[in-house]
């Protein structure tokens, strides 16, 4: 078994396990808490709460009846994922469930006490998130779905597909610590492909149009986007930046 198999089948486990825990304690609704960093009217973030409801479900779990979920939507820098963080704990959830790496470490400096399950994260162990994957102590666990020593494989895709490149850029998100690390993946691969490798943070829509209009200016110019909440909530405006 693989390290992310492994973080995987981790995560399945612990998606339901303070839950399950208590399914056999009837008379109070358990209340689950979920800082989503997607805007509420995101496709891609209403899909990943209608699988995650239709999980909890399958499981039997009904929300209104023995189930609350009180999610908390949006995009932003460190300080307004930490406020979303600190906001969600006032609403006394039994647990937490944190999409994507910067959630997790916002959600993790504010408790030490409720059980959390990220989603995402480059690596949960460099990230300080967990001790250690099979055991990872705290309170908190989940799953990855990124590893950063793909940046070089990204690039090498890039290549193939536009061998005239010369220049490659890595939009990331500051905030996630897995971002640049795939960035600096990507760039230790740049002298095999004969490529400069940058990385360009961006935060929000204003800073993603400059970047890309500055980047674009420039022959030879290709771009890598790894995933990650923050960039995915503006891919419509990154893919129609690109397209011009």
């Amino acid at each position: 078994m693989t390290r992310r198999e492994f973080i995987r089948l981790l995560g399945g486990a612990a998606a339901v396990w303070p839950l399950a825990a208590r399914a056999q304690q009837p008379g109070r609704i358990r209340r689950v808490g979920v800082l989503m960093l997607y805007v509420e009217n995101d496709p891609e973030g209403q899909a990943r709460a209608t699988a995650f409801r239709q999980g909890l479900e399958k499981r039997g779990w009904t929300v209104g009846r023995d189930l609350q979920i009180d999610y908390h939507w949006g995009v932003g820098d460190g300080d307004w994922i930490r406020s979303a963080a600190a906001g969600l704990l006032t609403e006394a959830p039994d647990v937490i469930l944190a999409n994507g790496g910067a959630a997790a470490r916002a959600v993790q400096q504010s408790t030490r006490a409720v059980p959390v399950v990220f989603i995402g994260g480059a690596d949960p162990m460099a990230d300080g998130l967990v001790q250690g994957l099979a055991r990872p102590g705290g309170n908190l666990t989940g799953f990855t779905t990124l590893e950063t020593s793909v940046g070089a494989k990204l690039l090498e895709l890039l290549k193939d597909i536009a061998p005239r490149l010369t220049r490659i850029a890595v939009l990331i998100n500051p905030d996630n610590p897995g971002s640049p690390r795939l960035s600096e993946s990507a760039a230790s691969a740049a002298r095999k492909f004969a490529v400069d490798v940058v990385a360009l943070p961006v935060r929000n829509s204003a800073e993603i149009e400059a970047a890309m209009a500055r980047w674009g200016r420039e022959p030879g110019a290709g771009l890598i986007v790894p995933p990650d909440p923050s960039t995915n909530s503006y891919r419509q405006l990154i893919v129609e930046l690109a397209s011009r």
